[in-house]
């Protein structure tokens, strides 16, 4: 049984998208640069390890080190990242993780976000909504024929 025309094509797409896609996954080279960035140097320099441009810090060299370790002995991404966290505490992750009590630092900005821009249009319904306070001696809006008749006037006495 032969695959038809459309089946053979599908799987020559799916093919062609998978390459490219899977070219380097096995790359130690790319693995390191993936985990390197998405951990975070501990020397209070907030940034990403492979990114740590202090000279003489002691920490990025010797995370570094461990990283190369871990990824020549060939451990996969997870037990990678796990082992730095117990080493050096959650901090170490670039990202939060996406389980337990972490998902509440990936819902929070886009929760802050929609309740400040709910507040914001409660607010400013609310100061649509109010009645106009007008002085009692603020001049009366004039309308309609009395306001043809005040324009006419003003053409009458500015006409030399």
């Amino acid at each position: 049984m032969t695959a038809g025309p459309r089946m053979r094509a599908l799987q020559i797409f799916l093919l062609g998208i998978a390459i490219p896609v899977m070219m380097g996954a096995g790359d130690q080279a790319t693995r390191f640069n993936d985990l390197g960035h998405r951990l975070m140097c501990v020397c209070s320099c907030n940034q990403i390890l492979l990114e740590c441009n202090h000279v003489g810090c002691t920490y990025s060299d010797r995370m570094r080190a461990e990283l190369v370790a871990a990824v020549d002995r060939g451990d996969n991404d997870d037990l990678t990242l796990q082992s730095f966290v117990q080493k050096y505490g959650p901090p170490v992750l670039a990202a939060p993780t996406k389980t337990g009590f972490d998902r509440v630092a990936w819902i929070a900005p886009y929760l802050a976000l929609v309740l400040g821009l709910g507040l914001v249009t409660f607010i400013i319904r609310g100061w649509k909504s109010r009645p106009l306070i007008v002085p009692a001696d603020a001049p009366v809006p004039v309308h309609g024929v009395e306001l043809d008749r005040f324009r006419a006037q003003a053409r009458k006495e500015t006409e030399t």
